[in-house]
Parts: C-alpha cells; sequence; structure tokens
C-alpha cells in the first residue's frame, strides 16, 4: 500500500479498517494453538515430496466454494502477467503442515500475532507476525515498536532456501534463483471475515521478486497493473500449497485478496480452519 514518498497509500475500504480483532482463540487455524515441535531452526529438505512437481493434481477452482482436497482436475501454471508466475499445488502436503507448525511456532513471540493499526487508527483485519525485519506502516524496523518493543524472530535459511527454489521454479533460471537472498517473511493469518485491499509492497529497498506461499483455505487474489488500484486486474484462486512469484515488470503491481472461501483446506493442510499466507522479500536494508 506504498505511496510515491515510499509510504503505503491510504489503504481502500476492503482493507478492513476498523474491523474489530479477531479473538485469540483463533489459533491460526485451531481453537487453542498446541505444543508443536522446535520447527524453525532446522532446515526441512525441499527435494523431500516431489519439490518441483506438484504432489498430484487438485481441483479445479471455481468461484464458488471449492473442495481443495477432492484432487480431480489439474490446475495448470499460468503466468498472469509478465514476472508473475502463479505455479498451483508447489508445495506438497508434509511440507504444507511443516510450514503450518512454524507458523505456529513463530505466533507465539517473541512478537506475537497482531493486528496492525494503521496510521489513521484502521485496523487490518488480517493477523500479521513478521520473521527478520519487523513490518509496520510503512516501514521496517529491526524491532515491534508498535507492538511490544522486542526484536522479531529471526528469518531462517531454510526458509530462504525454500525462497530460491521457489523462484528457479517460477522462472526457470538458476542464476536469478541463486541470486535470491530474501531477509523478512510477513506471515498474515485470515479467517473467514479478513481481507485485504489492493495494494503495494514498496517498503523494500530491493526489486527482488516476492515469493507467496498459501496455506489453508482457498482465496481469491486479485492481481492488477502497477499504475493504480482500478482495471486492468485479474482474479486468480490461491488454494493451499499454491506458489505465486511475482517481480520483474510486475513487481510493483496493485494486488490484494478480495475473499476466503471458509472450508475448504482439507486435512492435509494442518489447519482447520483459516487461510496462512508467507511472503518472502530481500528489504536491501
Amino acid at each position: 500500500m506504498t505511496g510515491p514518498n515510499g509510504g503505503r497509500d491510504a489503504p481502500d475500504p476492503s482493507d478492513g479498517p476498523g474491523r474489530d480483532a479477531p479473538g485469540p482463540s483463533d489459533g491460526l487455524g485451531r481453537g487453542t494453538p498446541e505444543p508443536s515441535k522446535s520447527h524453525g531452526h532446522t532446515a526441512p529438505d525441499p527435494s523431500k515430496g516431489h519439490w518441483h512437481s506438484p504432489p498430484g493434481p487438485s481441483k479445479s477452482l471455481g468461484h464458488t466454494a471449492p473442495d481443495s482436497s477432492d484432487g480431480l482436475f489439474p490446475r495448470p501454471r499460468s503466468v498472469v502477467a509478465p514476472g508473475a508466475v502463479h505455479v498451483p499445488g508447489w508445495l506438497p502436503p508434509e511440507r504444507q503442515r511443516e510450514l503450518v507448525e512454524a507458523c505456529r511456532e513463530w505466533a507465539r513471540g517473541p512478537v506475537p500475532l497482531r493486528n496492525t493499526v494503521l496510521p489513521g487508527g484502521g485496523v487490518m483485519s488480517v493477523r500479521t507476525v513478521c520473521l527478520g525485519w519487523h513490518w509496520q506502516p510503512y516501514r521496517y524496523t529491526r524491532t515491534a515498536d508498535d507492538v511490544n518493543g522486542a526484536r522479531v524472530a529471526a528469518f531462517p535459511e531454510w526458509l530462504a532456501a525454500w525462497g530460491r527454489s521457489a523462484v528457479a521454479e517460477a522462472y526457470g533460471d538458476p542464476a536469478a534463483a541463486e541470486a535470491y537472498a530474501p531477509d523478512t517473511a510477513l506471515v498474515n493469518f485470515y479467517d473467514g471475515a479478513a481481507r485485504m485491499g489492493m495494494h503495494q509492497d514498496r517498503e523494500e529497498r530491493s526489486d527482488a521478486p516476492v515469493v507467496s506461499l498459501s496455506l489453508g483455505d482457498t482465496c481469491v487474489f486479485r492481481f492488477g497493473n502497477t499504475r493504480d488500484r482500478g482495471r486492468p486486474y485479474t482474479d486468480v484462486e490461491l488454494a493451499s500449497g499454491d506458489l505465486f512469484v511475482f517481480g520483474g515488470p510486475s513487481r510493483y503491481a496493485f494486488h490484494g485478496v478480495t475473499r476466503v472461501f471458509g472450508g475448504t483446506a482439507g486435512p492435509a493442510s494442518g489447519m482447520r480452519a483459516g487461510r496462512l499466507n508467507l511472503t518472502l522479500r530481500e528489504t536491501g536494508l
């Protein structure tokens, strides 16, 4: 949601300013967060589970709430815009569950999951926790001065390796993948009512691609143009395990989430309800 001077533009009404914060019992898709394995510090093997090919066909998604666990029809990868690539089913189920457990661990702190308060007093409807660098409107800091003043959890090297694999998968460019060095991630949790207004990711000083990983419930992701929030844009349904990478001429495209289809996650994702989205970025800081 960034403006021309490096600060984000005022969010549009679908951002959810003023929406009541979801209660702490949401627990990232289950009633009460359970103890998890110490997960965020051991590198999972990205090659496990056919990392570079989808783990199996998944259902073609329409604009009625799909059952993402059916696996009836394949969803082909697509180039949504120059530099913007959607790869359905990239994360196999075991990798999805590992990532969900890591997110639950990160959500407990040292900086907890929170609803971001915007400068005008509105409250974002998604809940966010950050790794490596803390994002707050509209800058990055090492400490979460708008939450509890603590330093955010470290950005793990295994997640950076996943990011490089994602860039390689999306672009087929080993050199670009090798050069990709993400150092922060925003982890957003959407309940069924949460939305994200159209915005640009402009706080970063690097124009390296943004890598987006989806877990849990399916959403409608609106990917627009680089000029404004209006048309032309393309609506893409992102299901659990989907990869979306945008860089190059699409790096500063406006994008947002207009709808979440509750109850579509399927048990294989490790989430009972809600959607998690991780976006990996290079801050250039």
